[in-house]
């Protein structure tokens, strides 16, 4: 199934269409999106016996996005918001860098994070594009088995990691969190797709676009440390709680890789896909009065 955030109200897809929780559940759920995840196994079974007159009859919420409401992060207000570096071995090469013997995990301020509406405003001139699968966990994981680290997680979700690569290279050692929490640079979307919805959640081609030129290609299976390993790796150090998201790593093709380095424009459209999950759309301006 699928969860969106439409105009700020929380819906589920279960393949009948998209369902306004609240309504649809009597009350029973709210209509917040990120409420949901403190919830998931329970919220999880009252969707997957959903009546489906409800998408069929009765619910507006497929005529509201056909009109053209807005689609919102699927999660909204996450407490942590984990990043992993260098964690495809061509994204590393293309940095001179040595892929790491243990993830390289950061925070991103939850203020980044943002949804497919979302026009970004570029602080500067450059900023640069990342394509990740972001994993969305959907309960309480502390010391976890990295065979069970899967059973964790709600489900995943299309990632972008923008970076300002000036502020990130601005002093003595490069600076990782923020350079990557101004606002907007956490973009997720544009739903959350469960596990079972994936063939194989380990292996789903990943790409990124510009203006319609592929500049990011790989697959999810080159992850140095996979989506399992990760939420053991993390939980032994830190509580992994409910809604939180772990930006999984990025492949090669970032702009700052390329001779000579590519940055992003107020005229530029980024596309990012993966296989089985969504395709994330974003634009961008610059702010009023220039650059700050």
């Amino acid at each position: 199934m699928k969860v969106l955030s439409v105009d700020g109200r929380v819906c589920v897809d279960c393949g009948d269409g998209p369902v306004d929780v609240a309504t649809a559940s009597n009350g029973r759920f709210g209509s917040d999106p990120q409420a949901v995840y403190e919830r998931w196994s329970e919220f999880r079974g009252w969707a997957e016996e959903l009546d489906p007159i409800w998408a069929e009859q009765l619910d507006p919420t497929a005529a509201r996005l056909r009109s053209g409401a807005a689609l919102g992060s699927p999660v909204p207000r996450p407490r942590q918001v984990l990043a992993v570096g260098f964690n495809y071995v061509d994204h590393s090469a293309e940095l001179d860098a040595e892929p790491p013997e243990k993830p390289l995990v950061f925070p991103k301020l939850s203020s980044c994070v943002g949804g497919p509406a979302d026009v970004v405003e570029l602080p500067g001139e450059h900023i640069d594009w990342e394509v990740e699968l972001v994993a969305v966990i959907g309960r309480h994981a502390r010391n976890v088995a990295a065979d069970a680290g899967w059973r964790y997680v709600a489900g995943v979700t299309v990632g972008q990691d923008l970076t300002d690569r000036a502020a990130q290279f601005d002093g003595p050692t490069p600076q990782f969190s923020l350079s990557k929490s101004r606002p907007g640079f956490g973009l997720i979307g544009p739903w959350l797709t469960t596990v079972d919805e994936l063939d194989d959640p380990d292996d789903l081609a990943i790409s990124c676009l510009l203006n319609g030129e592929v500049v990011q290609q790989a697959r999810t299976s080159s992850l140095v440390f996979g989506v399992g390993e990760l939420v053991a790796r993390i939980s032994a150090q830190v509580p992994l709680l409910p809604g939180d998201l772990i930006f999984t790593g990025t492949p090669g093709g970032v702009g700052y890789g390329r001779t000579p380095p590519r940055y992003l424009t107020e005229d530029d459209v980024l596309v990012s896909r993966i296989e089985g999950v969504g395709e994330l759309t974003t634009r961008f301006e610059r702010p009023m009065g220039g650059h700050v």
